[in-house]
């Protein structure tokens, strides 16, 4: 069985260069433009000298792609990815019932599990509640029409990464009617190895250290700060002020 999860990690790795990767290189190339940000006038100058002690434009732009490159853009991305994950590196797990993304037959105590996979201790949001929940009822009406010996225990949220002490509200909600299993844990009851979430997280990392964004990012930002150079030009912003007056430019009320 060891060679099934030594399998996984190879799924996983795969399934990282494959998917994860080109997307987030995609996505940060897109960054060479301002309308791909929600500025912030009152913070962004703040937010570049915090960072780097000044507030000229390559400051502002490295604040601004900084945050979206390493956090909301990967992030996102790897939540979008997610089902795939759970369809190609999981597939041995799939399921067949409405509303689960996989089933597993618990190490810690032998009985099968109906899991619903999230990504991360805050990847759901209010509604995302009521939706789990929904489809935990539709299993245990399930369940009652077909005599499938299913218990409260048996219907759980699988949370890829993250510690109990993580979870946010919205899974501790969830975790008054149902298990919410995170991180090690999780992982553990699907395979049994207790190291199995660190092996997992460590062949991820050994991806990630085939790649190198440095060049990139420099590339990105660069652009951007000449587009925030123009953007800030009093020139610039002399003329537009003019087209306003003059009836030809546009503004927001």
């Amino acid at each position: 069985m060891s060679n099934n999860y030594d399998l996984i990690i190879e799924k996983a790795k795969e399934f990282f260069k494959k998917e994860i990767v080109p997307s987030h290189i995609a996505n940060t190339k897109k960054l060479t433009k301002l309308k791909q940000f929600n500025l912030n006038p009152f913070l962004d100058k703040y937010k570049a000298s915090f960072l780097t002690g000044n507030d000229d434009p390559k400051s502002i732009a490295k604040a601004l792609v900084y945050p979206r490159v390493l956090g909301t853009s990967i992030n996102t991305t790897f939540g979008n990815k997610l089902q795939k994950f759970c369809s190609e590196v999981l597939e041995g797990f799939a399921s067949t019932t409405s509303g689960i993304d996989i089933e597993f037959i618990d190490k810690l105590d032998g009985r099968r599990k109906y899991c619903q996979i999230k990504a991360g201790p805050n990847t759901i949001n209010k509604d995302d509640v009521e939706t789990i929940k929904g489809h935990f009822a539709g299993v245990k009406n399930l369940a009652r029409t077909n005599n499938l010996n299913i218990g409260f225990n048996d219907l759980i949220v699988g949370v890829f990464y993250g510690a109990p002490e993580d979870l946010s509200g919205h899974y501790k909600k969830i975790a008054q009617e149902y298990p919410v299993i995170i991180g090690a844990e999780f992982w553990y009851r699907l395979t049994g190895e207790e190291d199995f979430y660190q092996r997992l997280t460590d062949a991820i990392g050994d991806v990630a250290s085939e790649y190198d964004g440095s060049e990139l990012m420099e590339k990105v930002i660069n652009s951007l700060a000449k587009e925030i150079e123009q953007s800030l030009d009093p020139k610039q912003l002399d003329l537009e002020v003019k087209e306003v007056a003059d009836g030809k430019g546009t503004y927001d009320v």
